[in-house]
């Protein structure tokens, strides 16, 4: 036996239209901090960036930011390893802009 419906006529309950991340960010206070943090952390990638070398910034992620510091993400070991050797001069890098905090952590991407 067959069913009709009425066109446009729902079944079960209605299903908001998805919105653009930046929209949900904004909606929430909390979401809306995590967007302020993530732009951040994004920001201070960008400061760095131009002082990692060529063939190692694909391999660096930027991380979360707190209020002790920010991590930036190393895809291997061998990549952490260079980072530590950088640490000193990301950290200036990030003080000259002035945004506090300026200590930066090292952590290695987790494997999927």
């Amino acid at each position: 036996m067959r069913t009709f419906r009425r066109p446009g006529a729902r079944l079960g309950p209605a299903v908001p239209d998805p919105q653009p991340i930046a929209q949900a960010l904004g909606g929430s206070g909390s979401l809306a901090r995590l967007g302020l943090l993530l732009q951040e952390s994004n920001r201070r990638m960008a400061i760095v960036e131009p002082c990692l070398p060529g063939a190692l910034k694909r391999f660096v992620k930027p991380g979360p930011i707190d209020e002790e510091g920010w991590t930036v993400l190393a895809a291997n070991a061998a990549v952490a390893a260079k980072l530590r050797q950088l640490q000193p001069r990301l950290e200036q890098l990030i003080a000259e802009q002035g945004l506090l905090p300026s200590k930066v952590r090292i952590k290695l991407l987790p494997q999927a």
